[in-house]
């Protein structure tokens, strides 16, 4: 079976289960595209590359490349959406071929009423899956890209560690950035030296890829400064 015919194949099971409840939360169709992109830059851009979100992640599946064959043969959005959803309420989260996982919702959207502080969360964690599922399902392979940013890149290292890119926050935990990551260790507990950050972000290791090619020197410079300084504050 070539590989368009073996994505729809296996999309077309996901979205049955859905459309029909299974016990996987049902079908989606109530999310919004406006608050799912911001939704998705927040909590899924540091991992995933997707073209219309300027994001650039390379931790999971680039999106466009995951769904544009499917596209291309005449699968629908609506149909993406499911996919999407699916996969966000129920991850693979240790796969077989030693790839990273995917955390639960329950680490990616974590419920206001589980977190502390300023720290990312969403109020309905439901709304937010079908949110950024809609949003994710009407744009991943259509070949639109983001506009690109206006005032020129940022200096500031909690800025920069906030901003996607390079998405810092979805991977790792600091509670001075309000980030809640749990693909990454967490920072408040490693407390990282500057030279060791300036390091993993400049050259990456394991599953965390090199930032070089995206943050300037005096960017890596400043973000290993702040998350040094501020890691167990």
């Amino acid at each position: 079976m070539r590989l368009p015919a073996l994505l729809a194949a296996a999309a077309a099971v996901v979205l049955s289960l859905a459309l029909v409840g299974c016990g996987t939360g049902g079908y989606t169709g109530r999310g919004s595209q406006g608050a799912g992109k911001a939704l998705f830059v927040k909590a899924c851009g540091g991992c995933h590359t997707l073209a219309a979100a300027g994001t650039a992640g390379t931790v999971g599946p680039n999106l466009d490349d995951a769904f544009a064959q499917a596209r291309d043969v005449g699968m629908t959005s609506a149909t993406f959406t499911q996919v999407v959803a699916q996969q966000i309420r129920h991850p693979i989260t240790a796969p077989s071929t030693g790839a990273p996982g995917m955390p639960g919702p329950d680490g990616t959207l974590p419920a206001c009423g589980d977190v502390e502080g300023d720290a990312f969360c969403v109020e309905d964690q439901d709304q937010a899956i079908d949110d950024i599922a809609t949003y994710v399902g009407a744009v991943a392979g259509t070949g639109v890209s983001a506009e690109k940013p206006t005032g020129g890149k940022p200096t500031d290292g909690k800025t920069i560690f906030t901003s996607t890119p390079p998405g810092c926050g979805g991977c790792h935990t600091l509670a001075d950035a309000g980030t809640t990551g749990t693909i990454g260790p967490n920072l408040d507990q490693t407390k990282p030296s500057k030279a060791t950050v300036v390091d993993r972000v400049t050259n990456g290791k394991g599953q965390m890829p090199s930032f070089k090619g995206t943050l300037d020197p005096a960017q890596i410079e400043a973000v290993a400064e702040y998350v040094s300084s501020s890691a167990g504050k």
